[in-house]
């Protein structure tokens, strides 16, 4: 009788599915991981190439000390965490838990910022 009860009979020789965590584990994770590290999080070398692009429009032949380039990224990378930190926060505060680009734009014109 127990038997007739089984919904499905049990897999025999088949091939056994991957693990997959739930949605949203992963990324938890992720998070929790940077919020603990201080290293940069954007390459060096692409960001002083993209530094020594921008400097181009304004005088050609500049040099950089390494550490002033040190110094910028750890500037625009200190800057993007607090715009995405707002961002959140806007996010929330629309009872949303996605961040979208009308966030951004939010809290860059709450911060005074312009384009």
């Amino acid at each position: 009788m127990q038997a007739a009860a089984r919904k499905s009979a049990p897999c025999i020789g088949g091939v056994k599915k991957p693990h997959r965590y739930r949605p949203g584990t992963v990324a938890l994770r992720e998070i929790r991981k940077y919020q603990k590290n201080t290293e940069l999080l954007i390459r060096k070398l692409p960001f002083q190439r993209l530094v020594r692009e921008i400097a181009q429009l304004f005088k050609h032949d500049m040099r950089f000390q390494s550490h002033a380039v040190l110094a910028l990224q750890e500037a625009a990378e200190a800057y993007l965490v607090g715009l995405f930190e707002d961002t959140n926060l806007c996010a929330i505060h629309s009872k949303r838990v996605t961040i979208m680009s009308k966030d951004v734009q939010l809290a860059r014109r709450i911060r005074g910022e312009r384009l």
